[in-house]
């Protein structure tokens, strides 16, 4: 009888340059246990973030709002798909007081893609903004917002309360986006970016994972396309796989990679180009507002 071996070759191990030492430090151990005493919803936790030692030692954290369920299914997004909760009116007080629970400096707050509501979340994150300012007059903030389809009422939310930095991800390459970012268009990200700009914020930042199959000319044509749009500020790092649902790791970039991509990406006119394995959207986010 003739069996059939099923040819799957296996996940390739992770090189040396992508383990972290353990997160230490009296500040960490402070924010740490505030996080767990208080029940605070951080993505530096829930996502497990190789540099949340680091961050939260120079007082940087992340917070997710609209819940933890998410309306789309990005192929590399470790958030749940599905019909999210009803929305918490009260959720920009508890996130304000959270950060001043926590003495944040600096705070990067974050969503899920909320496409099934009218305003898309834009009315929660412009109160959210608000709420934080009032009670935390020093902190400095940067707004990791979605696409929001696109709607420039929406959009104009968020530009109206004015954060630090604003930021969207167009998170891949064009040719990979339709796979990556399944509900996502590349065209429409690089328009709300360059709305953003063109309605007046100061600073305006994007990131982009590599490892998923992308080719070199490909992130330098993005980054280029990026700087069009006027973006201010670029991370870049390496895509690591949530779990076997998600798409796999086709390439483990090498550090000498990700400096070239950082040295093509300063010469095209950024003010501040993050780039390495390690790097993440919120990565070194106090140093953007400088």
């Amino acid at each position: 009888m003739n069996t059939a071996i099923e040819n799957v070759l296996p996940p390739q191990p992770k090189p040396k340059w992508l383990r972290v030492k353990l997160p230490t430090g009296k500040k960490y151990t402070e924010l740490r246990g505030l996080v767990e005493n208080y029940k605070l919803n951080t993505i530096c936790t829930s996502g497990s973030c190789p540099n949340m030692g680091e961050c939260w030692g120079e007082g940087t954290a992340t917070f997710m709002i609209l819940g933890n369920t998410c309306t789309r299914s990005c192929g590399f997004c470790g958030v749940k798909t599905g019909r999210p909760e009803s929305v918490d009116w009260e959720e920009p007080e508890k996130v304000a007081r959270s950060i001043k629970i926590m003495n944040i400096k600096h705070a990067v707050i974050t969503s899920v893609d909320r496409d099934d509501l009218k305003d898309m979340g834009s009315i929660i994150w412009a109160e959210t903004v608000n709420a934080i300012r009032r009670m935390n007059q020093h902190t400095t903030l940067e707004a990791l917002i979605p696409d929001f389809q696109g709607v420039t009422r929406n959009i104009d939310r968020i530009v109206e309360v004015s954060p630090e930095v604003v930021s969207h991800n167009v998170e891949t390459v064009r040719r990979l986006t339709r796979e990556v970012r399944i509900q996502a268009k590349y065209d429409r990200s690089l328009e709300v970016l360059g709305y953003l700009k063109r309605q007046g914020v100061r600073r305006t930042k994007s990131g982009i994972m590599l490892g998923l199959g992308e080719l070199e000319e490909e992130v330098m044509e993005t980054l280029t396309e990026l700087r069009n749009a006027d973006v201010d500020i670029v991370t870049i790092g390496q895509y690591l796989q949530p779990s076997k649902k998600h798409l796999p790791v086709k390439e483990f970039i090498t550090p000498d990679q990700f400096k070239k991509y950082e040295e093509f990406g300063l010469n095209l006119g950024f003010r501040h180009v993050e780039s390495g394995p390690l790097v993440r959207s919120s990565y070194k986010a106090q140093k953007h507002i400088e």
